[in-house]
């Protein structure tokens, strides 16, 4: 799909359809007797479904916007709604919940647990949840997943006896196990080859058209970049106009 800019003037309304809401988003570090302002006063929306890239330099906030829409972190000042959901002022507990519920994530150094197998690593965060589970069903969900990825002859692999694709794609089903409103995908590509990066982002962009769960990447691939509905610049600190 060919890619598309788009960049829009925000409203004080909340935006219903959007599952990303951000509002003069601020963040300031301390160093020291020293503050260092990563994000100057952000506006940023993701409409349900989408599959957009954030792009950004060095230095440039890209990584703390991430971090803040990811439930890592938290804004020193501004809103932050996810889906629909204003989360900009809760604790690290009450944080750490709605990543559990509500995100999924994929990091370009795969972060699979090595003592897991695949299987295990898939299911791990439903495990970590505090409600109650049907393993059963669970592990028919984490079966009907791997075969959806791809996966259904390593199930009982661990990590290092995987490629790195293999690992990518185990990383994928285990951000879509818990059937997340966003996953946020970190240089997924990374540390793959051309050929195996092409095949991982067919297939997220398939993944999403048939969950239509909403994707969010940080990254530098042109790749990346061709496949996105939408590309978001952000340059020290704030979001960049067409």
């Amino acid at each position: 799909m060919a890619n598309t800019e788009t960049h829009s003037t925000l409203t004080n309304a909340p935006n219903a359809n959007a599952i990303i809401d951000i509002r003069d988003l601020r963040k300031v570090y301390q160093l020291g007797k020293t503050s260092v302002e990563a994000l100057r006063g952000v506006n940023f929306e993701v409409s349900e479904g989408e599959f957009t890239v954030v792009l950004g330099p060095s230095g440039s906030g890209k990584t703390t916007l991430l971090n803040i829409i990811g439930c890592l972190d938290r804004a020193t000042s501004g809103t932050y709604r996810l889906d629909g959901e204003d989360v900009s002022q809760r604790d690290f507990n009450e944080l750490a919940e709605v990543r559990n519920y509500k995100i999924g994530f994929i990091f370009q150094n795969f972060n699979l647990i090595p003592v897991l197998n695949v299987l295990e690593n898939i299911e791990f965060p439903c495990l970590v949840r505090k409600e109650q589970q049907n393993r059963a069903e669970l592990r028919e969900r984490v079966r009907a997943l791997c075969a959806e990825v791809g996966l259904e002859r390593f199930m009982k692999h661990r990590p290092d006896e995987l490629s790195g694709g293999q690992r990518q794609r185990v990383a994928i089903a285990r951000a879509l196990i818990t059937q997340p409103r966003l996953v946020l995908a970190d240089e997924p590509t990374a540390n793959l080859d051309s050929k195996t990066s092409d095949q991982i982002l067919e297939l997220m962009q398939r993944l999403n058209r048939q969950h239509d769960t909403t994707f969010l990447f940080a990254t530098h691939d042109p790749r990346v970049m061709d496949l996105a509905r939408r590309t978001v610049r952000i340059k020290d600190g704030l979001v960049q106009p067409d």
